[in-house]
């Protein structure tokens, strides 16, 4: 392979109508944060906010351990008197959430079982360096046990529920990370990844993972599951905030014997190869996610990209090694004898998944290594002739979006189902990086660019041309031209599109509010044609518009008269009772008028 070179998601009402490729509704229940950090929130601001939130969403099985506020605020008023003081600090007031297999002084390190743990005098080396750059530790989050699994179920802390369907898995291992940042709490988090615990978990609940090139971030004070595998990752809900805290974390610290110097690449060409899996490589993928998936091939080779079919077989050959070959045997040696030591305690603080893949390991000869390695290289050679001089591979991040349901079922062959395009990066030593990239049936969707090691700017480079197009919304009330809020709708970078009527199943209400606006909800027994405008909005200022919509106001799929499905504004049911029901009047301007 050729080497060269946000959005406050929060919890959401699921709607069965949803169009596959709509935005889902969303049930605002916080102001949008996208001032902090530097960007006109102070640090104490930010860590006050972020407390605020976490009580909001009321998701305990995020944590494992978190810091008291008090606590926090004090480290955020020293970053305060830091920056007023002059110095530069590049993540001042940033709030992060670190996974409970990486050290953090002053709080245990579990990963992920009450037994193993043990109280850190340090920092590990990514944690302190966040910190010297003016970020505020949250606390630590719940995992995958011992950093084994992609689905954030195994751990008996609990399950981490998604954060966009509460029915849904978050991925794992780094599931608590990936759902602090999707929730709006922490604006960073960090997390690690052997086998795609930085990417999968970033796919399922629309937020970036960077997973650097092995060694770029050193893994000393990380718990290891496969030590020569091991990365430390950033989540985060945008690429710039994601790949800054990467840079800063990168870079040997004299402790950890894999750590490695940076070879920068140079910049992308303007007009890169990308490759692509051939169509039998995608199949199996969950409904809509093939047409998903193909609309961003689109719009990388719009913006200029040569995009190239490649059989990456040998590359899904390598990752099926991760835990079917001897290389499982490294997870027993990081934590196979405390389990072993344990047994009495499986079932209860030792997940049995977990603790089942890990000693499996113990079976394994030298002879079995040996014969993997040879394989696995071969493999990794064939692999990379097969793409060429594509600058990155460009795949979906993985296969579909499991319930909890479904993985208390099957837990083992739903997770191996999950690494399919994961698991094969670290093996075979190359850098990654998780981008969102749209919504299918009201979740989200997201895709891996995969590179040559030290290729990680270049995927973030080409990671900017998988950035959603503009959006439309549509408006029912005080947001329409003329009305009092409609300047949100032009600062956020909004253009009229057109006048429109709603299919007749919607009714619509007089909500008891300052400024008066009206309540749009779907009726299942009937309803009218009520007009609207369709606005547009870029991306970027679509998430800051809806993120700061307050209670009871929301957005979801609504359905025009002309068939076609577009995100509107839509309003909790809560809300309506007792409020006036004005659908006879067709529209608010036609309401307001008999007002008057």
């Amino acid at each position: 392979m050729h080497n060269g070179s946000s959005t406050d998601v929060v919890t959401r009402e699921r709607t069965p109508h949803a169009d596959e490729h709509s935005v889902p509704r969303l049930l605002l229940h916080s102001a949008a944060h996208d001032r902090h950090a530097g960007w006109g929130m102070s640090a104490v601001a930010r860590v006050r906010a972020a407390y605020a939130r976490l009580a909001e969403v009321e998701r305990p099985e995020i944590w494992i351990s978190l810091r008291g506020e008090a606590d926090a605020a004090a480290d955020a008023a020293e970053i305060d008197a830091r920056v007023a003081s002059g110095e530069q600090l590049p993540l001042a007031g940033v709030v992060v959430a670190v996974k409970d297999n990486i050290d953090v002084a002053g709080l245990e390190t579990t990963a992920g079982s009450r037994t193993f743990a043990y109280s850190p005098t340090e920092d590990s080396p990514a944690v302190a360096r966040l910190r010297r750059a003016g970020a505020v530790v949250l606390g630590k989050t719940n995992l995958d046990q011992f950093a084994t699994g992609l689905v954030g179920t195994r751990s008996p802390f609990g399950a981490v529920r998604n954060a966009w369907d509460p029915e849904r898995i978050s991925g794992g291992s780094s599931s608590g990370s990936a759902v602090a940042v999707a929730l709006g709490i922490a604006d960073l988090a960090l997390g690690t990844d052997t086998a795609g615990s930085g990417r999968v978990p970033a796919a399922l609940n629309g937020i970036v993972g960077v997973k650097p090139t092995i060694g770029l971030v050193p893994t000393t004070g990380v718990v290891p599951a496969c030590r020569t595998l091991d990365c430390v990752t950033v989540f985060a809900r945008d690429l710039a905030t994601a790949r800054r805290a990467a840079e800063l974390m990168s870079g040997p610290d004299g402790v950890d014997p894999l750590a490695r110097i940076d070879r920068p690449a140079p910049p992308l060409d303007a007009a890169p190869i990308v490759a692509v899996p051939t169509a039998e490589h995608l199949e199996g993928l969950a409904e809509g996610w093939a047409d998903a998936f193909a609309a961003v091939v689109r719009r990388v080779a719009a913006s200029g990209a040569t995009i190239v079919e490649v059989d990456i077989a040998p590359l899904l050959e390598a990752a099926a090694l991760l835990y079917g070959g001897a290389f499982v045997a490294e997870r027993t040696a990081a934590v196979g004898d405390f389990i072993d030591a344990h047994r009495d305690l499986i079932g209860t603080d030792l997940d049995p998944t977990v603790a089942g893949i890990i000693l499996s390991g113990a079976e394994a000869r030298a002879a079995d290594y040996f014969r993997d390695r040879e394989r696995l290289e071969r493999l990794g050679l064939e692999g990379r002739r097969r793409l060429g001089d594509a600058v990155a591979l460009l795949t979906p991040t993985t296969t579909g979006h499991p319930t909890l349901a479904e993985v208390a079922a099957d837990p083992v062959a739903v997770n191996s189902r999950m690494g399919r395009y994961t698991n094969f990066a670290n093996l075979l030593d190359m850098s990654s990086l998780a981008v969102p990239a749209g919504f299918v049936g009201g979740l989200p969707f997201g895709v891996i660019l995969t590179g040559a090691p030290f290729a990680d700017r270049t995927l973030a480079q080409l990671a900017e041309r998988i950035a959603a197009p503009d959006l439309e919304l549509l408006v029912v009330g005080a947001h329409l031209r003329g009305q009092p809020l409609n300047p949100q709708l032009v600062d956020a970078g909004g253009s009229f599109v057109a006048d429109v009527r709603t299919a007749a199943e919607y009714r619509l209400f007089a909500l008891p509010t300052v400024p008066a606006k009206p309540g749009l909800a779907r009726s299942s027994t009937s309803g009218a044609r009520i007009a609207g405008e369709v606005w547009q909005l870029p991306a970027a200022g679509f998430a800051r518009f809806v993120a700061a919509l307050p209670q009871p106001m929301g957005v979801g799929p609504v359905r025009l008269e002309d068939g076609r499905t577009i995100t509107g504004f839509l309003c909790e049911a809560v809300a309506l009772e007792g409020a006036a029901d004005i659908t006879e009047h067709g529209g608010w301007r036609a309401y307001r008028s008999a007002l008057s």
